[in-house]
């Protein structure tokens, strides 16, 4: 099954080359599309001061940051979470500028463009001319946003999760043929909000088995009885 890791970041500014630096990283592990749980999170000290502007975006203020790690202290940490799979994030060329910036500082390999997919513009593909941020995209799929009081990376990401579910088909995305103790079922995921999956068995009855064999039989040579 397919791995994908989806991530956002948030920073004191605009500018990845201009001097703007990554305050928090948070990412999102998917298997299939679909979140496993798994997660990586971490505050960054950005070895400089946070605009007031930037705090306003995302709450954090330059006394929140100290004591927090520098980037060279989690940098192949979040390279392994991340892997060689591919990364989701919205507008992915900011997040990607940002990253490769701070992995550029500290003598690693920048991320391969390659691995990138922007629900920005997948989502531009979907809604042409409308709003496709990512509170237009949750308000648009019914997706609660009541703690998003600020840009928080970590919420960020498990609410494009949710909303990248959508973009790629949905809740019924997943559906496939599965067993479970050797039984032929069919088995269908439904992704529920939470950060697990959970698998929903529908097992025909008695009723539904007979009346399906009736079909089959008034069928001219079906398939099924060869």
């Amino acid at each position: 099954m397919k791995r994908s890791v989806l991530f956002d970041t948030e920073t004191t500014g605009l500018e990845a080359t201009g001097g703007d630096r990554v305050i928090e990283i948070a990412a999102l592990e998917l298997m299939g599309d679909l979140p496993t749980g798994r997660t990586f999170h971490v505050m960054i000290d950005p070895e400089r001061d946070v605009p007031p502007e930037a705090s306003r975006v995302h709450g954090f203020t330059r006394a929140d940051l100290e004591g927090k790690p520098k980037f060279a202290e989690v940098a192949d940490d979040f390279l392994a979470f991340i892997g060689d799979d591919e990364l989701i994030a919205h507008n992915a060329t900011f997040d990607f500028g940002f990253i490769n910036a701070e992995l550029g500082r500290v003598g690693k390999v920048p991320l391969d463009d390659a691995r990138k997919v922007d629900t920005l513009l997948l989502a531009r593909e979907r809604f042409p001319g409308m709003p496709n941020s990512l509170d237009a995209l949750c308000r648009r799929y019914g997706i609660d946003l009541s703690e998003r009081t600020t840009h928080n990376a970590l919420l960020d990401c498990k609410l494009l999760a949710d909303v990248y579910v959508e973009l790629m088909g949905g809740r019924q995305h997943g559906l496939g043929l599965g067993g479970l103790d050797g039984e032929d079922t069919l088995q269908a995921v439904r992704y529920t909000g939470t950060m697990t999956r959970r698998p929903i068995f529908i097992v025909p009855d008695e009723k539904t088995l007979a009346a399906h064999d009736a079909f089959v039989d008034a069928m001219p040579e079906p398939v099924w009885k060869q």
